[in-house]
């Protein structure tokens, strides 16, 4: 479908085909795809200088223009999905984050790339419990987000996007709440604000069914220009799975069935995000699932010219 374009997000390379070559030859020759969403735990700003990283985003960006793959995001990876960021207790470690956050932006432009994603960051359990203190961190953390999208529009970025999530530590995390953060972090912004859904995500304990129903999130935020995460999943947890006919068996999400929600809009990008263990045996056979995987939604789109 021409309105509907597949890519893969790049978390299946973590650690093993860290060279920007090897990626690239997997996605334009064994996948045999266009659109690329990086994955940041791939080049790091806490673990690699900013020299290197220039290097390399200029690396990747001329790799990719040889090789006609088009980088449509950069998307915050494992690590900092381990931290707070943007809301961590302590002030220093969210000035820390914003910091952080601009090197990686700075590098989303490095690569050529006009739009860069991340969820939004996450509470301690203490600051979750306390309403005050929640509020101001809220607060906070919409006016840190508009200082960033300030910050992406002077390096030429386009636009920024967020992911909602699975637990109430890392807002948001239902319908309701995402609706909210939308019209607010859209609000005075410099750049748009755009969604990027998981189908894996949403909260099953926020006592309203629809949040752990994919397509409820699908229907609710169909819109020109939505970025969607695919995995196979049972909903039991967010499992990264792939789309093999034993996973497709054990999960619930149907590829017709989120293609015939999302076929009237136009610049839909859905990248295939399989997140295995970085370790044996694993390394095995990544490849040959995320083909399979590919290759799944690839017929089901094609149904739908």
């Amino acid at each position: 479908m021409k309105n509907i374009h597949l890519g893969v997000n790049l978390s299946f390379a973590m650690n093993r085909y860290v060279e920007p070559e090897e990626w690239a030859k997997i996605v334009k020759e064994e996948l045999e795809i266009k659109y690329v969403q990086f994955f940041t735990d791939l080049l790091d700003p806490f673990f690699s200088p900013s020299s290197f990283r220039s290097r390399m985003c200029q690396k990747i960006k001329e790799l990719c223009e040889k090789k006609s793959l088009k980088i449509h995001s950069v998307f915050t990876g494992t690590s900092p999905h381990c931290f707070n960021l943007l809301l961590h207790p302590e002030k220093e470690m969210r000035k820390f984050a914003l910091k952080w956050y601009g090197e990686v932006i700075k590098m989303t432009s490095q690569m050529g790339s006009s739009g860069f994603g991340s969820f939004l960051g996450a509470f301690s359990q203490k600051d979750l419990n306390n309403k005050e203190r929640k509020k101001v961190l809220t607060e906070e953390l919409i006016e840190n987000w508009h200082y960033l999208a300030s910050l992406a529009k002077r390096e030429g970025l386009k636009f920024l996007l967020f992911e909602p999530m699975s637990c109430k530590r890392e807002p948001p995390s239902t319908i309701k709440e995402t609706k909210w953060f939308y019209q607010k972090l859209n609000e005075h912004s410099s750049l748009p604000f755009k969604l990027c859904l998981d189908l894996g995500h949403g909260r099953k304990t926020s006592g309203e069914a629809v949040d752990d129903n994919p397509y409820a999130w699908l229907e609710e935020f169909k819109e020109d220009g939505l970025t969607v995460h695919l995995q196979q999943t049972d909903r039991i947890v967010s499992r990264h799975w792939p789309f093999t006919k034993d996973f497709n068996q054990r999960g619930i999400i149907k590829a017709e069935k989120v293609i015939d929600i999302l076929k009237n809009n136009k610049g839909i990008y859905l990248f295939i995000e399989i997140n295995y263990p970085p370790f044996e045996p694993f390394d095995e056979y990544i490849k040959e699932d995320l083909k399979k995987s590919v290759e799944y939604w690839k017929k089901i789109l094609k149904g739908h010219l």
